[in-house]
């Protein structure tokens, strides 16, 4: 099943997507057990909104080897997740702006999202993986000159539009047996095997909930293997088999 969230009328409604329609829903299939259709709208067309707002944001850095061995950085010992910022979400479509200040690199990496379905404390990798609701996909954009700047990466992470998320959500995949794919302007830049982690989702899910607990709509950004400059004018697209296509112009601030 695909579950996306657009917006019609000005409100963001949930809906199930289907191959030529979305059918609109009386409520968040995260949140109650039934939901009631209310109405369809074309596919096509349709203004996509980032398929979750999260009460928390975690993500995951430097989790696939050939990252790591880029960057000359120490593999990781165990699981751990950083923060992002909800205004840096933004939905499939959707335009990744560029600020004006911004000089050096800016970086595009796709990668695969859990969506969390239910309330974990002290999980077990089962109870892990029973937990996830589904699956999306990531464009995890970066500012590299702020990144090396900043105490922290307030800017060059969390910067608006700088997180696309979508199209929808996936709930029927085997998320790691799948292929993820970056595409600039219609040519690949960088395929990999998703699953190809150091630490997969679930590790991180039991490491995280012995000290934190996850909530519903809780998302966690996976890490990629690859990164890819970008600049205004370009469509970035990020695939993930099984799961869909993340696609977005990159536009200049005040264009």
């Amino acid at each position: 099943m695909r579950y996306a969230r657009i917006s019609v009328g000005g409100r963001a409604v949930w809906g199930r997507v289907g191959e030529e329609d979305v059918e609109l829903l009386s409520g968040s299939p995260l949140e109650e057990t039934d939901v009631d259709v209310i109405g369809t709208v074309p596919r096509e067309g349709a203004h996509w909104l980032p398929p979750v707002v999260p009460p928390v944001f975690y993500a995951v850095g430097m989790n696939y080897p050939r990252h790591i061995a880029h960057a000359k950085a120490a593999t990781p010992e165990r699981p751990e997740a950083g923060y992002r910022a909800n205004n840096a979400l933004t939905g499939h479509l959707s335009p990744i702006v560029k600020p004006a200040e911004v000089t050096g690199r800016f970086e595009a990496e796709p990668e695969l999202v859990a969506v969390i379905g239910r309330r974990l404390r002290h999980a077990t990798h089962d109870e892990a993986r029973e937990g996830i609701f589904g699956w999306t996909v990531g464009n995890d954009v970066s500012a590299r000159t702020w990144q090396h700047q900043d105490r922290t990466f307030w800017r060059s992470k969390n910067s608006d539009t700088f997180k696309p998320m979508g199209p929808w959500i996936e709930t029927d995949v085997d998320a790691l047996a799948q292929t993820t794919t970056l595409r600039v302007n219609g040519e690949t830049r960088a395929e990999f095997a998703t699953g190809d982690m150091v630490f997969d989702p679930f590790d991180h899910i039991v490491e995280i909930t012995k000290h934190i607990t996850m909530h519903p709509g809780d998302v966690l950004w996976m890490g990629a293997e690859s990164v890819c400059q970008v600049e205004p004018g370009d469509t970035v697209d990020v695939e993930i088999s099984g799961i869909g296509v993340l696609s977005n112009p990159v536009h200049l601030e005040g264009n």
